[in-house]
C-alpha cells in the first residue's frame, strides 16, 4: 500500500517558517589577567630573554601600538617553570602544550556555555545540536565530545567539531548553526569558540616579528551563543539578532599571507605586511555581495561586529570605507580590553554591542541600527561574513 504523505511534505514539516535567531550570548576568560604596560617585563623575565635590552624595547614599542590594556592566559608562570622548553624559542614541546590544551579547551568552554544556557533559561535538554571551534589542540574524540559531557547534554545530540580557521570561523559557525535551525523545526544550537594560546607562546627571538607581535596582541578567552528559529514566547525566548544571509569568499593568491603551521615546537605563524592593505582593498567587494539584496551601500548605516585583528587592519579599513569612528569603537573596546581573541572575539564584541545599545541608546540590540554585520577574516586567506537583522526593542 502506498504511502499518503510525500517527501515534499515531510521536507515541509521538517523545516522552520522564521529565520534563525541567536537567543542568548555568553562569554568567559581564565582567571589570569596580565596588565599590557606590565607585560614586556614579565615576559622577557619568565623567558629568561632580560639580557635582549634592544629587543626588550621594540616589544614594548609594539605592546604600546596595539592600543590594548590587558589580556587573560591560561599559563601562568608555574606551568612554565614546570616546562621550560615552551620559553625557549623554537624547542620541541608540542607534547606539553598539547597536553594542556586537551584539558583545558573543553572547561573553558563550558564555562563560556554555561552563562549562555543560563541566559536563555531552557533546559539543556532542549539543545539538538552542537557545534564547537577552537584553534587549540586536537584530539579524538575531540572537545566537544568533552565539553558535551561537562554541560551534561543529552547523548543524543548532534556533534560538529571544527579546527584550525582562524579569525574567520564566528562565520562559519553561524553559518552553519543558520541552516540547522532553518532545516530541523524545534532545533536549538549550542554555539562555542575557544581560544587558549598554549601552543603559541614562546620566547623572543630576533629574526621572528611575527612570533613577537603575537605574542603582544593574542588572549585567551570562549565565547558562546545559542541560535534557534521561531522563539517561543510562551517559555521567555527572545530573539537578540536574525541571521539574514551568510557568505565566504576566498582571496586570490594569497595561500602564504596568514599562515598557522603545527610543528614540534608548538604553533608557527607568518603574516605578510600586506595584510591590512588586502582586507581594506577587498573588504567592500564582499559587502556589496550581502547588502545589494537589502538596498544598502551606506557603511555607516549598519552595526559592525568585527574582528580585524589589530588597529592597523582597522584603522585600514575605516579610511577605505570611509567609516565614523563610533563603528568600530565596540570592537576597538573588545581589542582594548582582551587582545584579540580570535575565533572569540566577534561574540565578545556582540555582547558588548547590546550591553552598550541598552545603556547608551536605550534599545536591546544593534546600536539603534536596524541592519549589521559579523565579519572576520583568517588564513586563505578567507573572508567570512554574516548579515544581521537587529531585533531592536527601545525601552
Amino acid at each position: 500500500m502506498a504511502s499518503s504523505i510525500t517527501v515534499d511534505q515531510i521536507r515541509k514539516a521538517q523545516r522552520a517558517e522564521g529565520p534563525a535567531t541567536i537567543l542568548a550570548i555568553g562569554t568567559a576568560t581564565p582567571p589570569n589577567c596580565f596588565m599590557q604596560a606590565d607585560y614586556p617585563d614579565y615576559y622577557f623575565r619568565v623567558t629568561k630573554s632580560e639580557h635582549m635590552i634592544k629587543l626588550k624595547q621594540k616589544f614594548q614599542k609594539i605592546c604600546d601600538k596595539l592600543t590594548i590594556k590587558k589580556r587573560y592566559f591560561h599559563l601562568t608562570e608555574e606551568i612554565l617553570d614546570q616546562n621550560p622548553n615552551m620559553c625557549e624559542h623554537m624547542a620541541p614541546s608540542l607534547d606539553a602544550r598539547h597536553g594542556i590544551l586537551v584539558a583545558e579547551v573543553p572547561k573553558l568552554g563550558k564555562e563560556a556555555a554555561t552563562k549562555a544556557i543560563k541566559e536563555w533559561d531552557q533546559p539543556k535538554s532542549k539543545i539538538t545540536h552542537f557545534i564547537f571551534y577552537t584553534t587549540a589542540g586536537v584530539d579524538m574524540p575531540g572537545a566537544d565530545y568533552q565539553c558535551t559531557k561537562l554541560l551534561g547534554l543529552n547523548p543524543s545530540v548532534k556533534r560538529v567539531m571544527l579546527y584550525h580557521l582562524g579569525c574567520y570561523a564566528p562565520g562559519t559557525v553561524l553559518r552553519l548553526a543558520k541552516d540547522f535551525a532553518e532545516n530541523n523545526k524545534g532545533a536549538r544550537v549550542l554555539v562555542v569558540c575557544v581560544e587558549i594560546t598554549v601552543g603559541l607562546f614562546r620566547g623572543p627571538s630576533e629574526t621572528d616579528f611575527d612570533s613577537l607581535l603575537g605574542q603582544a596582541l593574542v588572549g585567551d578567552g570562549a565565547s558562546s551563543v545559542i541560535v534557534g528559529a521561531e522563539p517561543d514566547a510562551s517559555v521567555g525566548e527572545q530573539s537578540i539578532f536574525e541571521l539574514v544571509s551568510a557568505i565566504q569568499t576566498t582571496l586570490p593568491d594569497s595561500d602564504e599571507t596568514i599562515v598557522q603551521r603545527l610543528r614540534e615546537v608548538g604553533v608557527v605563524t607568518h603574516f605578510k605586511d600586506d595584510v591590512p592593505r588586502l582586507i581594506s582593498t577587498n573588504i567592500e567587494k564582499i559587502l556589496v555581495e550581502a547588502f545589494a539584496p537589502i538596498g544598502i551601500s551606506d557603511w555607516n548605516s549598519i552595526f559592525w561586529i568585527a574582528n580585524l585583528g589589530g588597529p592597523m587592519i582597522m584603522n585600514e579599513v575605516e579610511s577605505k570605507l570611509k567609516l565614523k569612528k563610533e563603528k568600530m569603537s565596540v570592537s576597538r573596546h573588545v581589542l582594548s580590553e582582551y587582545g584579540s581573541l580570535l575565533s572569540a572575539s566577534n561574540f565578545f564584541v556582540m555582547d558588548e554591542m547590546r550591553k552598550r545599545s541598552f545603556e547608551e541608546k536605550k534599545c536591546s540590540t544593534g546600536e539603534g541600527l536596524e541592519w549589521g554585520v559579523v565579519f572576520g577574516f583568517g588564513p586563505g586567506v578567507t573572508l567570512e561574513m554574516v548579515v544581521l537583522h537587529s531585533v531592536a526593542t527601545k525601552f
